[in-house]
């Protein structure tokens, strides 16, 4: 073998390894299609460089060694960090967010009601809109499209612990105040979040901006948010991919619903703690929020807001749920800034708009809003779709592409869109290929049928 053949039989081994590595993934994550493309893509390349290696006379003079050359050039062009930081200015909300006016409040208005007719009152506008949900069953209802006796009563069990949970999200502080060292006691923190079951966890100063103006739901209904905390530590729950991955069907929200257990549970842990220690915290949980956890999460480093206004995090995408705890313990805040790779990837990609059965997402470009440039959903067509569909969808979380599972094969693809302004435009490409540009909802997996 001469010194011009080696790289081509590297190019032969290393693209031979990465199929059959890129295959075993695909059928390790049910995706037939990913892991036939795989294959045949494999076989063809693959195949390329060894019949050029073994047959070099089928081919021009110097053939052996260009097209590795040209082989290892194309895989440099698309992953080599070209740009490390896209320029997307700072977005701070100029104004708060009254509670009242999401979706899960509203839903709860009674017609007939003094609240009903406080809220509609002022928002005659939203009640034309509103009364269109209202015509269908409901979230976890009989009679709604995907209805499971089974799945959605399990999934209201989940949302009943939370019930019990809520009592426990603040409580009295410990009058023996406990000396504690600021970086050791947030790396305890962090570690014990981690062992808890949080996949990531950062800590910022609470902002103006991330706390709600008005309560809007429990017994605080119509009362002004009053949080004089100065730091939030964020957190995340990975929900599982396998499920997640039949949106909308029962079995995505049965996953939901446990991780919004599962990351409240570890936040009322925390803000427990913390009061043992002498010092206030209060835990943010499904259903009693103070505070827009996305943006409390966003600037504790966590991720970014993508086109489908969720948390986007680097190895999970969408596919978390979050949970917040605000306390005056000093703590030793993240100075991560925040990624917009994703936001320019969110850009481009469309998929969760194009996707979305509810047509709730935005393809169009970011608009200023309440001063802002962001996309925003229309909450009232998502929210319409839940109720006839009886889940929480997720259908748009299923087929983001960074909502793939975390592992080298898609930590590449998650690197080259980071650092490769080339390679997030074939990224794109890739994903439809592999993937579908509508990918078809799986069914429920053997381990949750009955």
């Amino acid at each position: 073998m001469s010194i011009s053949e080696i790289p081509l039989l590297i190019a032969a081994i290393i693209t031979t390894l990465f199929y059959i590595y890129a295959v075993i993934i695909s059928l390790l994550e049910n995706e037939k299609r990913a892991a036939l493309i795989s294959a045949l893509s494999g076989i063809i390349l693959s195949g390329f460089f060894f019949v050029l290696y073994y047959y070099p006379e089928l081919f021009f003079q110097g053939a052996a060694t260009i097209f590795p050359l040209v082989f290892f050039a194309g895989v440099l062009v698309f992953l080599f960090p070209i740009q490390w930081r896209l320029k997307y200015p700072y977005q701070t909300p100029k104004h708060k967010i009254d509670e009242r006016d999401i979706m899960f409040s509203r839903r709860s208005l009674i017609a007939g009601t003094a609240k009903y007719k406080e809220y509609y009152n002022k928002h005659s506008d939203k009640e034309k809109l509103d009364n269109i949900f209202r015509k269908n069953p409901g979230l976890l209802e009989k009679g709604s499209t995907y209805y499971d006796r089974f799945l959605f009563n399990a999934a209201k069990s989940s949302f009943d612990a939370i019930g019990a949970l809520r009592g426990l999200v603040n409580g009295p502080v410990n009058q023996n105040v406990e000396k504690v060292d600021q970086v050791e006691i947030t790396r305890f923190i962090k570690k014990w979040a981690v062992k808890l079951g949080a996949c990531n966890i950062g800590i910022t100063e609470l902002k103006d901006y991330h706390k709600y103006s008005v309560v809007g739901r429990g017994a605080d209904y119509g009362k002004p948010v009053e949080l004089n905390h100065r730091y939030a530590i964020a957190l995340t729950v990975e929900m599982d991919k396998t499920l997640i991955d039949t949106a909308p069907l029962a079995s995505e929200t049965l996953e939901t619903s446990h991780k919004y257990l599962k990351s409240g549970e570890i936040a009322v842990q925390i803000a427990s703690f913390i009061r043992r220690l002498g010092y206030e915290a209060r835990a943010h949980i499904d259903g009693d929020y103070r505070v827009v956890c996305p943006l409390v999460a966003r600037d504790a480093g966590l991720g970014d807001i993508g086109r489908m206004g969720l948390l986007m995090t680097a190895g999970q995408g969408a596919r978390v749920r979050i949970a917040v705890v605000t306390t005056n313990l000093d703590l030793d805040i993240d100075r991560n800034k925040i990624e917009h790779s994703m936001t320019e990837f969110c850009r481009i990609c469309k998929k969760c708009a194009s996707t979305c059965p509810g047509n709730a997402i935005s393809k169009n470009e970011m608009q200023e809003i309440d001063g802002v440039t962001r996309w925003q959903i229309n909450q009232e067509k998502c929210f319409t779709y839940w109720s006839r569909s009886g889940t929480d969808c997720g259908r748009c979380i299923a087929v983001c592409p960074y909502s793939h599972s975390d592992n080298f094969f898609h930590n590449l693809v998650r690197f080259g869109i980071k650092y490769n302004p080339l390679f997030r435009r074939v990224a794109v490409i890739m994903d439809d290929v592999f993937y579908g540009k509508k990918p078809k909802m799986k069914s429920i997996p053997l381990k949750m049928k009955y």
